[in-house]
């Protein structure tokens, strides 16, 4: 298990236990499991009293936590018959985003995420989840496959942003943007978007322009990562705590806002420490949204998703 800065007692704790236990199997004579067992109910209470009130650094932390599930993870385990799609038809293939067919509760649909990898090697294909043009390019080709077989869409958002590179910059960044939002307000299917980690700047907003928004309960979404916030506004990254209150980033603040729709609760200590527990609570989730919106019209469905965006700013800021 990684630590996060915050969680530096409870590691005290169950690194102890741990120690205890160890001692125990090997065999030095010592009836070690009481005084472990106590140490688990009082890394029990703490964990409880730790995220039992987050603030919102404290909440980006978690939702870049490197053990979260990511989503390579979802469509494994919410997902049947993943069939990638590869390629934007234009330039090539952007492994920060990744999409093809599939099934979901054996419905046909169409997936598309950000994958930020899970280890140093699977990182850097990944590019850390932040997408090229070519990434959102691919995602408008199969938002538009998935409109044309009327097939609902599910996206997964977890990135940084869009990769600020030049030669990303040259390629057309903020069109590819731009293009896939507008692609988003197009199709005239069911839309649903999870942020499963971060929901970073334009690069979340360009896949999560959906009929209905899904938050992790310790995911963040907003338009600047709290240090690039803190650069700008303080000329001082290390401002970072005082930028993510200010940007009401969390779940709980955007759903006051009615920037989302639903929180799905994490297990004890956020989706890291038990993440078959919740992937499942997404997918019970997805489900219930995906049946909701299953009655409404190809027009209906367009016509709903630019209203909700349109209504936008008029809740919560009093």
């Amino acid at each position: 298990m990684t630590y996060l800065d915050f969680e530096k007692p409870l590691a005290d704790i169950e690194g102890k236990a741990e120690e205890l236990r160890a001692m125990g199997q090997k065999g030095e004579g010592v009836d070690v499991e009481k005084e472990a067992a106590a140490l688990d109910k009082k890394a029990g209470a703490l964990l409880k009293e730790l995220y039992g009130n987050l603030d919102a650094w404290r909440k980006t932390q978690v939702a870049r936590h490197p053990e979260r599930p990511h989503c390579r993870d979802y469509i494994d385990a919410l997902f049947t018959e993943y069939t990638p799609l590869a390629g934007d038809r234009a330039f090539g293939d952007d492994h920060a985003v990744m999409g093809g067919l599939a099934r979901f509760n054996d419905t046909p649909c169409v997936v598309i995420g950000h994958e930020k990898g899970n280890d140093t090697k699977s990182r850097i294909t990944h590019n850390f989840g932040m997408a090229r043009p070519e990434g959102y390019r691919k995602a408008i080709r199969l938002m538009d496959l998935a409109n044309r077989f009327n097939l609902p869409v599910i996206t997964l958002v977890d990135t940084p942003g869009a990769y600020p590179g030049k030669g990303a910059e040259e390629r057309g960044q903020s069109e590819a943007i731009a293009r896939s939002t507008e692609k988003c307000l197009q199709i005239g299917v069911p839309l649903v978007s999870v942020i499963i980690g971060e929901g970073g700047s334009g690069g979340a907003v360009a896949f999560a322009t959906a009929n209905r928004i899904i938050m992790l309960e310790h995911s963040i979404y907003s338009v600047i990562s709290p240090e690039g916030c803190a650069s700008i506004l303080w000329k001082d990254a290390e401002k970072m705590r005082e930028a993510a209150e200010a940007l009401r980033l969390t779940a709980q603040d955007l759903k006051k806002l009615g920037v989302i729709d639903t929180i799905v609760p994490e297990p004890l200590g956020g989706a890291q420490r038990d993440p078959r527990a919740a992937m499942d609570a997404v997918g019970k989730q997805i489900a219930a949204s995906l049946k909701e919106l299953s009655g409404k019209s190809g027009p209906e469905l367009i016509r709903d998703r630019r209203q909700k965006f349109l209504d936008m700013g008029k809740k919560g800021l009093g």
